[in-house]
């Protein structure tokens, strides 16, 4: 009996050590896994603006008539969404009920300003028809040009003090989520943060070699 309950004990404690064993590797492959999604951020192509330069200030019209500065250091001390929409935009539709999920979710620091050019009409009923009445939503196709939005679906991201946080390509949630990210971690993109990350990877694997020959 004293045999069997010994054996049975470490039997238990292999099994134990093989989940830890699987675990570790889990945890490994998951990070190697973050490396390779990570770079998935929204892309920033625009050639004459960079994250940290002042935001073009562009007086623009709502659909209501309001006039508004865009990309002038906000009083509420608040950032802005800069979200570019059309209404024959297929992926612009699909990423409304993200970028509204966004604002309710960021509401304590962020607004959100919805931006395009074109006929009132259209836009009247796509702000009808997905609810966005409570936001901002103008009408300058100056803006556009100042932000190099061309048939790519982009956005910008800018601080309270005027100056741009994060802008890109977003084509997707997790686009929208990397200028958040971006911001978060003061960098230009993700892309650039990753790159940074492996950069300092790379030199602490050297600083170790010289260290332990």
């Amino acid at each position: 009996m004293m045999n069997a309950l010994i054996v049975s004990n470490l039997l238990l404690w292999l099994v134990v050590i093989a989940m830890g064993v699987v675990i570790v590797a889990l945890l490994r492959q998951i990070g190697v896994l973050y490396e390779r999604v990570a770079p998935a951020g929204a892309l920033m192509l625009n050639k004459t603006l960079r994250v940290g330069m002042d935001a073009p200030q562009v007086p623009v019209r709502t659909l209501e008539g309001e006039t508004i500065t865009l990309g002038a250091p906000a009083v509420s001390g608040r950032s802005t969404l800069l979200f570019f929409v059309s209404p024959d935009c297929p992926v612009c539709k699909s990423l409304l009920p993200a970028v509204l999920a966004a604002a309710g979710a960021e509401r304590g620091w962020l607004d959100l300003v919805f931006a395009s050019d074109g006929e009132g009409e259209q836009h009247r009923a796509l702000v009808e028809r997905y609810g966005l009445g409570r936001f901002p939503y103008v009408m300058s196709e100056l803006l556009g040009r100042r932000y190099g939005v061309s048939k790519l679906r982009y956005d910008a991201l800018i601080y309270a003090t005027g100056k741009i946080a994060a802008l890109g390509i977003v084509n997707s949630r997790e686009h929208l989520d990397s200028l958040f990210e971006a911001k978060e971690r003061q960098v230009a993109s993700i892309q650039d943060y990753v790159k940074q990350q492996a950069a300092q990877r790379g030199l602490f694997t050297e600083v170790r070699q010289e260290t332990h020959p």
